[in-house]
């Protein structure tokens, strides 16, 4: 391989990290919106939120309870956790800056602006007047950096690189939103929610702006074994992580040395199609999201151990 492997990281984690932020804001909006919909007697807070980063303890060790405010702050601005939406940015500004001869310039000033936008604004995340104007401008910011390195940048080892990084995150955190949030919906022992737990699963379908392509592609109410499967094991949805994986294996098949990180990505898609999520209770479900992701950080250290 021509690239030098600290070039080849640089990319690799800038493409997870612009697709961390966009998760980040995503997440927020979503879990905002739900707390609207439902019903005042259904208090489902904002703890769940950092269950899905698994960011517990990182957490407790600067707030004392998981409060709105305090989870905003620690999900927007604090820079000591990995996910916050700061971080993410500060994190893909720096890698951008040392790769500046191999991506396009117009893409290192859009991420500076980005980070400089997100920086500027981030009070207005705590206020709910302003918070989805935040978090919808953080989102169509890292769109068009994605946008703009599709349509700009060299598609060669570089840019497998970085569609690589970015499909790796994007299907990590789709397993969290579904175990996190699959697993806080509402009791279904509880015949006056019932209603309610349409909009629980639609909202975990808007988490990924999955809903229309979900009608579009089911042509059925939202039901739980629909939406598992749909988020799971649909070839075409971008965010479904059978997708993302597909994506994955797709940028290794253009590199060389690939094929330990093929066996291992191949192992992972067989134990994703074989399965039949829509069948699973809960504490299987838990379980089968728990070998996937063991399953994605197998990938990415395949990746990191071969060529970074």
């Amino acid at each position: 391989m021509s690239m030098l492997s600290r070039v080849a990281n640089s990319i690799y984690w800038l493409g997870r990290y612009v697709e961390r932020a966009e998760n980040t804001a995503r997440l927020i909006n979503v879990n905002s919106h739900l707390l609207m919909d439902l019903p005042k007697r259904v208090r489902l807070g904002w703890a769940p939120i950092i269950d899905i980063f698994g960011t517990n303890h990182e957490f407790y060790d600067h707030y004392t309870e998981a409060d709105e405010r305090s989870v905003l702050r620690f999900l927007t601005s604090n820079l000591n956790n990995p996910s916050s939406i700061l971080s993410s940015l500060s994190h893909a500004r720096e890698n951008a800056r040392t790769i500046r001869d191999i991506i396009p310039r117009e893409v290192g000033e859009k991420i500076n602006e980005n980070f400089i936008y997100a920086r500027e604004h981030v009070n207005e995340a705590l206020t709910q007047r302003g918070r989805f104007e935040y978090m919808r401008n953080i989102i169509t910011g890292s769109q068009t950096l994605t946008g703009m390195l599709a349509g700009t940048m060299t598609h060669d080892e570089g840019y497998s690189f970085l569609r690589m990084g970015r499909n790796l995150e994007r299907a990590d955190m789709t397993t969290r939103i579904i175990d996190v949030r699959s697993a806080t919906l509402l009791p279904t022992d509880n015949e006056e929610l019932t209603p309610f737990e349409n909009i629980q699963w639609v909202s975990v379908l808007k988490s990924m702006t999955a809903y229309q392509m979900y009608r579009r592609a089911m042509r059925l109410q939202v039901r739980r074994p629909d939406v598992l499967r749909f988020l799971f094991q649909n070839r075409v949805f971008p965010r479904s992580v059978y997708h993302a994986s597909c994506e994955v294996e797709d940028c290794i098949n253009h590199l060389p040395r690939s094929e330990k990180s093929l066996k291992t990505l191949k192992s992972l898609q067989k134990k994703l199609l074989k399965a039949k999520p829509e069948e699973l209770r809960q504490e299987q479900l838990h379980e089968f999201i728990d070998e996937l992701q063991l399953g994605l950080a197998s990938v990415n250290g395949e990746i990191t151990a071969n060529y970074f």
